[in-house]
Order: structure tokens, then C-alpha cells, then sequence
């Protein structure tokens, strides 16, 4: 009889205890991922407050005008490297775009008029290419 009341006892200790055991070390495991977090956004906020102390320099600001926006000083000569490495972009193979030919004897206004009227168009001027 002493053993069934303990077993007793044991299976409702078991069973208030392990969904409390449960909660227990769920609860640290995101309190462990917040403190986490807390300290990656503190390191993001540091980082920002040095970037802006690095924008209140004004010889900062006038550097990243130069790099950025391409801002020269009056006298300066800004040059500009084209990377010869970088890809151009493709022509396109599946149509050519060749727009009628205008009556040379209109005049120009009229020819500007047929353009205008072409250009409304989005299919004018286009001939298929016949595929290689």
C-alpha cells in the first residue's frame, strides 16, 4: 500500500513538474537569444554613432562629396576611368527597330508630326529578324 501511495505521489510531482521544468528552460534559451540580440544591436549602434562622428568632420563630408557625387573644387580637373573589363550589354537578336522613311519633301514640321505619330505607336518601326 506504501508503494502504490509513493508511485502515487512520484507520478504527480512528474506531471506538475516537467511542463514547468519545460517552460523553465524555454524561457532561458530566449532570454540567452535576446541578450544576444541586445548586444548585436549595441555593436550596430556603436558602429552608427562612430559613422556619424566620422560625417560631423567636415573634411570627411568633402571627401565623400568628391567620391560619391563626383564634386570638384573650381580648378580642379576631375578625371573619370571607364573600366575596360566591364561587360557591355547585349544587343537585343530578336528584333531591329527601323522606323519608315520620312518624305523628304514635307516639310520639317511635317516630319516631325510623323514622328510624333510613330512614336505613339509601340510596334512601329519594328521588323522581326529571321533567326541564324
Amino acid at each position: 500500500m506504501r508503494g502504490a501511495i509513493l508511485a502515487t505521489i512520484l507520478v504527480i510531482l512528474a506531471v506538475t513538474l516537467i511542463p514547468t521544468a519545460r517552460s523553465v528552460i524555454r524561457q532561458r534559451s530566449d532570454i540567452a537569444a535576446l541578450q544576444e540580440k541586445v548586444v548585436d544591436q549595441q555593436a550596430s549602434v556603436a558602429e552608427l554613432q562612430r559613422e556619424q562622428a566620422r560625417w560631423a568632420d567636415p573634411a570627411y563630408v568633402e571627401q565623400q562629396a568628391r567620391e560619391r557625387l563626383k564634386f570638384v573644387k573650381v580648378g580642379d580637373r576631375s578625371y573619370s576611368v571607364i573600366d575596360p573589363t566591364a561587360e557591355r550589354p547585349a544587343v537585343p537578336s530578336s528584333a531591329v527597330v527601323a522606323a519608315p522613311a520620312a518624305d523628304a519633301n514635307a516639310p520639317w514640321y511635317g516630319q516631325v508630326w510623323q514622328s510624333m505619330l510613330l512614336a505613339d505607336q509601340p510596334s512601329a518601326g519594328m521588323a522581326p529578324v529571321p533567326d541564324k
